[in-house]
């Protein structure tokens, strides 16, 4: 596999945790916001520096 396949692997990888996470916020929001309203800011929390981190991957690998 060519590094580039490689890395635009990863950054798809970490775009899918990104995406979890926000799954996991609507889930809340959607199902459970009065009992688990709490949640919502560690799960924002981890959004946000889930994309950072695929932003950051991505711009130093010019993806």
């Amino acid at each position: 596999m060519s590094d580039e396949k490689e890395l635009k692997k990863q950054l798809a990888k970490l775009k899918r945790l990104a995406s979890e996470l926000a799954g996991e916020i609507h889930d809340v929001v959607e199902d459970t916001l009065w009992s688990e309203y709490d949640r919502l800011p560690e799960l924002s929390k981890d959004l946000v520096a889930a994309c950072e981190k695929a932003k950051a991957f991505q711009a130093e690998n010019n993806l």
